[in-house]
């Protein structure tokens, strides 16, 4: 469905639920799924239109939704549906994730991200143990539960997607067998309560300081394990591994004041399920990263294969996995996939990234090397010619949305990264000390601005190098548009 009659669609169910006319729909930036998000405002009134392809996935949303709602959980309220046409009218719990309250707070895994964290854990276990009670499993899509085939297609995919698109060799068999193993071995826990299957940041809304679940259309009946596994093993949370402990004896404190819980042999599977949970990331990450190339879930890889290091380092498993550890070890050792964005050492070169404006002024380099790489940004599809873009920055979320839906920014930003990647690595060898690289477009606001904000972020995780960031027509006008 086209997006203007996905809009249009969504107002009108919008305005019979609100009783009034939207005076403002805003596509806002898609994640990982394919669904469409749109705030929505009126004269008194705002919700978020979400348009879904997927009818199943629709169905287990607005079935899950009224069922965790009712029982007084933190989901949003849904306030219409019209799922012949694959839509639905959400509450707006604003613009915060966790992942973004953690990549705001400056001071890294603070106080204030530890009550959080702990607040979070707590809602997951009610969301867990009382949501379950009533829940329609008969719409759980794409099966009800966790069961074998659940976990054999997550196995499956670490196997054909991450070590043959590594090539990384193994012995089938004995794979397999490891395979078998560790199936057995998860589905001797306990697996009537609710998974919500995806429990990370990016996923956790927080409005007026409380967290709220949204994105568990993929949930169906489980282990309580995996959904703290998610959580506290996300790569990118970079929650200390002392702190994860602390926090899931917080979790099992929680889940103790509702069913009984034998501490020690639900550690004994925590960490079996976190082996599962990260091994089916690493499916992910070689579909996405090493066959389709897209830099952020190659950016993430090293910071997941640490965290199965630990666990291998630290953790004595219940079970015998020869041939499973040892290609995660190769994997762990394989120079292509070393943490880098931690680097000390590489902070002797400085890369200054610049956005600009080819009517006005230009970039200048001062360090005497006479410039660096320029990047025409003019031919993508410029979101300031559209109303409710033109007073926005490349920062705001209507324009980002934009860029990544209706241009092919993603697919340029992905060619730069490995134009630039190779002049990084190869100045780290040598030694320089200085790289410049500009983003021009119209007006130096959408489109250059975006771009050079992308750019700036992958290389201060990657590389750990020291990134000076100028937005050069913004900064003039101070920013304002």
């Amino acid at each position: 469905m086209k997006e203007n009659t996905i809009q249009q669609k969504i107002s009108a169910l919008y305005e019979s639920w609100a009783g009034e006319p939207a005076t403002s729909i805003l596509p806002l930036t898609r994640t990982a799924s394919n669904r469409d998000y749109f705030r929505i405002t009126s004269a008194t009134k705002k919700a978020i239109g979400t348009y879904g392809p997927d009818p199943k996935e629709n169905l287990a949303f607005v079935s899950f939704t009224k069922t965790f709602y009712q029982k007084g959980l933190p989901v949003p309220e849904l306030y219409a549906e019209d799922l012949s046409e694959q839509i639905y009218i959400q509450e707006d719990l604003g613009g915060t994730t966790l992942y973004r309250f953690l990549q705001e707070n400056k001071d890294g895994f603070s106080e204030s991200s530890m009550e959080m964290y702990k607040k979070v854990l707590a809602g997951l276990a009610r969301m867990q143990v009382e949501g379950t009670k009533d829940l329609d499993y008969s719409v759980a899509y794409p099966r009800p539960d966790f069961d074998r085939q659940s976990m054999q297609w997550d196995l499956n995919g670490f196997k054909y997607f991450f070590l043959k698109l590594a090539g990384i060799t193994f012995d089938e068999q004995a794979l397999e067998k490891d395979f078998d193993t560790l199936i057995e071995f998860l589905l001797s826990a306990g697996r009537e309560y609710f998974m919500y299957r995806d429990f990370q940041s990016r996923n956790i809304m927080l409005k007026d300081g409380e967290p709220y679940f949204i994105d568990y259309q993929g949930g169906r009946r489980g282990a309580l394990h995996y959904d703290p596994a998610s959580l506290l093993f996300q790569p990118k949370a970079a929650i200390p591994f002392a702190v994860r402990e602390e926090l899931m004896s917080y979790y099992l404190d929680v889940i103790g004041e509702m069913i009984p819980v034998d501490r020690e042999k639900f550690m004994e599977h925590f960490y079996g399920y976190v082996m599962i949970r990260r091994i089916q990331a690493f499916g992910t990450y070689g579909q996405r990263g090493l066959h389709e190339r897209h830099a952020y879930f190659m950016n993430g890889l090293p910071l997941a294969l640490q965290d199965i290091k630990w666990v291998l380092d630290n953790k004595e498993l219940a079970i015998e996995l020869p041939e499973l550890l040892r290609v995660l070890r190769l994997a762990i050792e394989d120079p292509r996939f070393q943490p880098t964005g931690t680097q000390a050492d590489n902070k002797f070169l400085t890369v200054r990234v610049n956005s600009f404006s080819y009517k006005f002024s230009h970039p200048e380099d001062p360090s005497g090397n006479g410039g660096g790489f320029v990047f025409d940004c003019r031919f993508i599809n410029n979101p300031g010619r559209y109303e409710p873009c033109k007073r926005l920055t490349g920062r705001d979320e209507p324009v980002i949305k934009f860029l990544k839906e209706n241009s092919n920014m993603e697919d340029y930003l992905n060619n730069i990264y490995h134009i630039v990647d190779e002049a990084v690595e190869n100045y780290i060898e040598r030694k320089f000390t200085n790289l410049m690289v500009s983003f021009g477009c119209t007006g130096g606001q959408h489109r250059s601005v975006y771009a050079a904000d992308m750019l700036a972020a992958h290389l201060e995780q990657k590389y750990g190098v020291n990134v000076e960031l100028t937005h050069i027509r913004q900064e003039e006008k101070n920013w304002i548009n």
